[in-house]
């Protein structure tokens, strides 16, 4: 950890969750459920707390869901974000209903009397609020001036929105300028991100699917981590959001931002290999998601692949011919079986993480 320089941005808090860089960099997600739906809901939030999730992030389009929120708030563990668009009421109501911060686009609010309004009652209960700016709705002023929705355009509406708030003496505030390209995604947090000290949630916004989707998110996250820009991150992806998580972490852990869970490194597998290095390997990734502390386990074909070039790893397995042999820190433990690998180095994993 520290070979990156991350911006200096202030701290603020959505719910009990520090935001800034003086804290790590925060997971976030967001459900995919009817949040009207109490229970399914409340169910996909657990399921994302166990992977690690921090802060939740679900959709208010109606005033029942923007009602449910009191009784999700209840029941959850992580802080809620109450997402809103166009209805100014939803986001007032779900303040009142207990939500720790509330995600708007001020361009699609309407009028400004109507963004005050949230502003008020977000200071009254002392909650933070996330200006989200994207291509979709920069004013028509802004966007005449630059001809598109340049990354100029995002960052100068971004601009602009701070200093609306400021006017109006609310600085309890995060930014987040997405786009579904790296570049223009990228441009635009950088310009912004010279000119502030605001708390920047990163992403790619509509990257895609599981694997176009991570390629994008990993690159555009990943270029603008190294840049030291960004205080939470969530991979929009068109898949489950736990995997949304999970993605997050392995990137935060590549860059050596944040660690957390087991990190299995295994090798592409060539000619030499005699065992099944695919198939063990995604099953130790599935069988010990739920671990926290961070681990490096190697799933290797070879002896070429195996002690030698992961010696650093915590735990791991290298084939030898048609069995394997299991290593702790490089150390040879002792020879196992195919049909005996995968258990054993499970046993091994669990082990280590109770140390």
């Amino acid at each position: 950890m520290g070979w990156i320089k991350r911006r200096k941005t202030k701290t603020i808090y959505v719910g009990n969750v520090p935001i800034g860089s003086e804290h790590p960099i925060v997971v976030q997600s967001m459900t995919n459920t009817f949040t009207e739906d109490v229970e399914t809901t409340v169910a996909q939030i657990k399921e994302l707390e166990k992977v690690g999730c921090e802060v939740v992030r679900v959709a208010v389009p109606s005033v029942r869901a923007a009602e449910a929120l009191k009784e999700i708030k209840k029941r959850i563990s992580i802080p809620l974000i109450a997402d809103i668009h166009f209805d100014h009421k939803l986001a007032l109501l779900s303040i009142e209903n207990g939500a720790d911060c509330i995600r708007i686009n001020p361009g699609n609010i309407g009028e400004s009397w109507k963004v005050k309004e949230i502003i008020s009652l977000a200071k009254e209960r002392g909650i933070s609020i996330r200006i989200g700016v994207n291509s979709g709705s920069i004013p028509k002023e802004i966007l005449a001036k630059y001809g598109k929705p340049s990354p100029e355009a995002l960052a100068e509406t971004a601009l602009n929105y701070a200093k609306f708030f400021e006017d109006n003496d609310f600085t309890n505030i995060k930014f987040s300028l997405k786009g579904s390209e790296v570049k223009s995604t990228v441009i635009a947090n950088k310009i912004f991100a010279e000119k502030t000290d605001y708390p920047i949630h990163i992403g790619i916004t509509e990257a895609g699917t599981l694997i176009s989707g991570t390629v994008k998110s990993a690159v555009g996250v990943g270029i603008l981590l190294y840049e030291g820009i960004g205080d939470t991150v969530r991979i929009s992806l068109s898949t489950s959001p736990k995997e949304e998580v999970k993605i997050a972490y392995k990137i935060l852990s590549a860059l050596e931002l944040k660690k957390r869970g087991v990190e299995v490194i295994s090798c592409p597998t060539c000619g030499r290999c005699m065992v099944d290095v695919e198939t063990i390997a995604k099953e130790v990734e599935k069988r010990l998601e739920h671990i926290e502390k961070p681990l490096k386990v190697a799933v290797m074909g070879c002896a070429v692949n195996g002690p030698g070039e992961a010696r650093f790893a915590d735990v791991g397995i290298a084939g030898a011919g048609d069995y394997f042999i299991l290593f702790v820190k490089g150390k040879v433990i002792e020879k196992l079986s195919e049909e005996a690998a995968l258990e054993r180095l499970v046993e091994e994993i669990e082990k280590t993480a109770r140390k």
